[in-house]
C-alpha cells in the first residue's frame, strides 16, 4: 500500500500551491516511505507517497500514461494485473513499468469507469484524464474498504476537491469532510459518487435472504485461492498470528503456499545456472519473493491467551516464530499516537489497535514490509460472541450484511492503519470478493450457534460453536497433514483486545478512571453533544483525538463499533462482556 494525495480543480497559482500539498501528504509518508512522487497538471496536483511491494524497480507514482494524458496515483494491489493486462482489447498497449496498478489507465481507455468493477483487490486510486475539457477525474475505492479514502472541500471553494489516504493529510483543508464509501467510484464529469459493487448479498440487511447449502469443499478452495493470489510480491512477507481461528487458518494455507514457492524457487534457481553455464540465459526474470520458510508474529502482554495459542500453532505448522511482549505501560503510553494513526475514537478499535501497532513496529524492524492477517471472518460468519443472541437465522444474516458493510469503520481501518503507521501493507484474503460470494450466500441457520454450555454436536462431536462452517471446512487432513490441531481449530472466539491479555482492556479503563474526572464526565453531552461517549475511557479516547483532530468535520468521519443492542447483549464489545465466554470457560474448567 501507499499514501495518496490528490487537490482537483484548484483555482490561482497552482505552482505555489505545491510546497504546501508536500507538505499535506508528507503527514502520511509512514505509508509510503520508499519514494516520493509529485504531478501537476494545469489545476490538479497529485503526490503520492511508495511502499514497493510490487514492480519494485520501476513502479514509482504518479504513473503517466505514454501519451502524457492520463495520470494515476493507486494505494494498494491488484491482484489480477496479469489477467486484465491479458485481457485488454489493444494488445499493442504500451506499459512502461512492471507496477500491477499500470494496467488500471488501459482499463479506463476501454472500459470507461467500468474498470472498477473488473478489479479484483484492495485499491484506492484518483485518476485524470488530461485529453478532455475540462479535465475528467475518477476516484475509486475497493469493494470493502480495505484501503483508506477521505475526501473533502471547503466551503469557500466547493469545486475544489480533496482526496487523501489518510484524514491528517485534508483535515486542516477541508470543513466538509467523509470517508470515501467502499465500492463507490466518483466521477468529476458528473460530479457524483456511484457504486459499483453489487454482489449478490448486497441486500441482506433489506430482507433479501441466501438459502444456499454449505459447500465445504468450496469453502476451504476458495480461501485457499484467496490466500494464494495475496502472495503477490518481490518483498519477503509473514502473517500475523493471534492464535485464535482465523489468524491460524490464514497461516495454515500461507505455510501450505509457502513451502511450494519455495520449490519452485529452488527449480527456478536449477535453471537458471544451468542456463547460464550453457550460455542461453536471455531474460532478467525472478519469482515472486519469500523466505524458504514462512515467518509468523504474535504479540501479547505476558502469558496473554494469544501468546500461548499462537506459540501451539506455529509449532504445529512450522513456521519461524517472533514472539512478543509489551507492558500495559507501554500500550496506555502509544494511545495518543494510535489515535492519531487510527483517527477514530471508537473504543474497540483502540484497543485492539494498540498491540497491533506494537507489533507492526517490530515486524517492519525486520524489514518485512508486508503480511496476511486474519480480518474479515467474524463479520461472513457470525463470530462475534454476541450473535449468540440472534433471534432467528433472517436477524443474524441482515447483522452479518450490516457488519460486512461497516468493516471500513472498524476491523479494516484498524488492520490499515495499525500496520501502515510503520510502514507495513497487511492483506486480508477472509474479504476476497469471491470468498465473500460462496459465504455470504450460505443460509445464515448453518452459521447460528447455540447459547452458553449447552452447544449441540455433530455426527463427528464437533461442537456447533461459533464460526462452525468454516472450522468444518478445514476439519480435514486432504495430503495427510491436518491444517491445524483442533485445540485451535475448536478455540473459542476471543476479541482481540482481550486476546492479547485480560488485564489490558482493564488497564484502559482503569487509566480512564484516574484522568477523567466525575465533574467533566457529567458534561459529557456538553463537550461532545455528538457520538456523546458512555464511558469514562470512551470519554478518555475522544478528548484525545478532539487533541488531533478538532474539527467537527474530522469528527463526523469516525463511526462507533456497538453490539446490537435491540438483542439485549452488553454495549461492552469486550468479548468477556458476553455471558456465554464466561460460561464456556467455566464449563471447561
Amino acid at each position: 500500500m501507499c499514501g495518496i494525495f490528490c487537490c482537483f480543480n484548484r483555482q490561482g497559482d497552482l505552482a505555489s500551491y505545491r510546497p504546501r500539498a508536500i507538505a499535506c501528504s508528507k503527514k502520511q509518508r509512514h505509508r509510503g516511505p520508499d519514494w516520493s512522487g509529485c504531478y501537476m497538471a494545469k489545476d490538479t496536483i497529485m503526490v503520492h507517497e511508495r511502499l514497493a511491494i510490487v514492480g519494485v524497480d520501476t513502479g514509482a507514482q504518479p504513473l503517466v500514461s505514454e501519451d502524457d494524458q492520463l495520470v494515476l496515483a493507486v494505494n494498494g494491489e491488484i491482484y489480477n494485473h496479469v489477467a486484465l493486462r491479458k485481457g485488454l482489447k489493444n494488445q499493442d498497449a504500451v506499459f512502461k513499468t512492471h507496477s500491477d496498478c499500470e494496467v488500471i489507465m488501459h482499463l479506463y481507455r476501454e472500459h470507461d469507469t467500468g474498470l472498477c468493477a473488473m478489479l479484483d483487490g484492495m485499491f484506492s486510486f484518483v485518476l485524470l484524464d488530461k485529453s478532455v475539457e475540462p479535465p475528467r477525474l475518477i476516484a475509486a475505492r475497493d469493494p470493502i474498504g480495505i484501503t483508506t479514502l477521505y475526501m473533502g472541500y471547503h466551503s469557500s471553494s466547493p469545486d475544489t476537491i480533496y482526496f487523501s489516504s489518510e484524514l491528517k493529510a485534508i483535515h486542516e483543508e477541508c470543513d466538509n469532510l467523509i470517508s470515501f464509501p467502499p465500492g463507490h467510484f466518483y466521477d468529476s464529469k458528473t460530479k457524483q459518487l456511484e457504486r459499483y459493487y453489487k454482489p449478490t448479498w448486497w441486500d441482506g440487511d433489506k430482507g433479501v435472504i441466501p438459502h444456499g447449502e454449505v459447500d465445504y469443499k468450496l469453502l476451504r478452495e476458495t480461501l485457499e485461492a484467496a490466500v494464494r493470489k495475496r502472495l503477490m510480491s518481490e518483498v519477503p512477507y509473514g502473517v500475523l498470528l493471534s492464535g485464535g481461528l482465523d489468524s491460524s487458518l490464514i497461516a495454515s494455507i500461507a505455510a501450505r503456499e509457502t513451502d511450494k514457492l519455495a520449490e519452485e524457487h529452488e527449480k527456478f534457481r536449477r535453471e537458471r545456472k544451468q542456463a547460464i553455464a550453457d550460455g542461453k540465459w536471455v531474460g532478467d526474470e525472478k519469482p515472486l519473493a519469500s523466505w524458504p520458510q514462512l515467518h509468523s508474529f504474535a504479540i501479547g502482554l505476558p502469558g496473554a491467551p494469544d501468546l500461548i495459542a499462537a506459540k501451539k500453532a506455529a509449532d504445529f505448522l512450522g513456521t519461524v516464530h517472533h514472539e512478543y511482549t509489551f507492558t500495559l505501560e507501554e500500550g496506555l503510553d502509544a494511545i495518543p499516537e494510535v489515535i492519531y494513526h487510527l483517527e477514530t475514537f471508537d473504543v474497540t478499535t483502540v484497543r485492539a489497535s494498540t498491540p497491533m501497532y506494537l507489533l507492526s513496529r517490530k515486524i517492519k524492524a525486520m524489514g518485512v514490509k508486508m503480511v496476511l492477517s486474519g480480518e474479515g471472518s467474524d463479520e461472513i460468519f457470525g463470530g462475534y460472541l454476541y450473535f449468540h443472541a440472534a433471534p432467528n437465522a433472517k436477524d443474524f444474516h441482515e447483522e452479518l450484511v450490516k457488519r460486512v458493510k461497516n468493516l471500513h469503520t472498524a476491523d479494516c481501518l484498524r488492520a490499515n492503519k495499525s500496520t501502515m503507521a510503520w510502514g507495513l501493507e497487511a492483506r486480508v484474503p477472509f474479504l476476497d470478493k469471491q470468498f465473500l460470494e460462496v459465504s455470504m450466500n450460505v443460509d445464515a441457520k448453518y452459521k447460528m450457534f447455540s447459547k452458553g454450555t449447552h452447544q449441540e454436536v455433530d455426527a463427528d462431536g464437533r461442537p456447533k460453536m461459533e464460526k462452525y462452517i468454516i472450522r468444518k471446512a478445514f476439519d480435514c487432513a486432504p495430503d495427510g497433514k491436518a491444517y491445524l490441531p483442533d485445540s485451535i481449530l475448536w478455540r473459542q472466539k476471543e476479541q482481540f483486545s482481550d486476546g492479547v491479555g485480560y488485564s489490558w482492556i482493564d488497564g484502559m479503563k482503569d487509566h480512564a478512571a484516574s484522568v477523567v474526572s466525575d465533574e467533566a464526565f457529567a458534561k459529557r453531552a456538553e463537550r461532545f453533544p455528538e457520538s456523546t461517549p458512555d464511558t469514562k475511557e470512551a470519554y478518555w479516547i475522544r478528548e484525545i483525538f478532539e487533541h488531533h483532530f478538532p474539527t467537527k468535520a474530522a469528527a463526523s468521519t469516525a463511526v462507533r463499533w456497538i453490539p446490537k443492542q435491540e438483542w439485549g447483549v452488553s454495549s461492552d464489545p469486550s468479548g468477556r462482556a458476553v455471558s456465554i465466554h464466561t460460561a464456556a470457560y467455566e464449563n471447561k474448567a
